[in-house]
């Protein structure tokens, strides 16, 4: 079964922050790659949340890294998944609650 997937406006937040400092570094090739493989990390998280740990930093949260430089930080509840937030290893991890 999977699950159903909702962002909160947080998460879409750091999403966008995430793309548009990609758009100054990285060619369009690499961004494409990297949408790609989050695309995939949430249909993963989608089809089996428990998959991933339960965060030191906020045990109702699990953490899936995406990356060296992302992780994706989710909370199950009952039949949905809620991505709280897509942190960025440059950010301070204190932010997130």
């Amino acid at each position: 079964m999977d699950y159903k997937i909702f962002w909160s406006a947080e998460s879409l937040k750091n999403l966008e922050y995430i793309l548009a400092y990609l758009e100054t570094e990285w060619t369009h090739r690499e961004i494409t790659k990297f949408k790609i493989k989050l695309s995939k990390q949430i249909q993963l998280i989608a089809k089996n949340p428990k998959l991933f740990p339960v965060s030191d930093y906020n045990p109702k949260l699990r953490k899936a890294v995406l990356s060296k430089q992302t992780t994706i930080f989710y909370e199950l509840r009952d039949n949905m998944i809620f991505i709280a937030y897509l942190f960025s290893n440059k950010m301070d991890i204190n932010r997130i609650r």
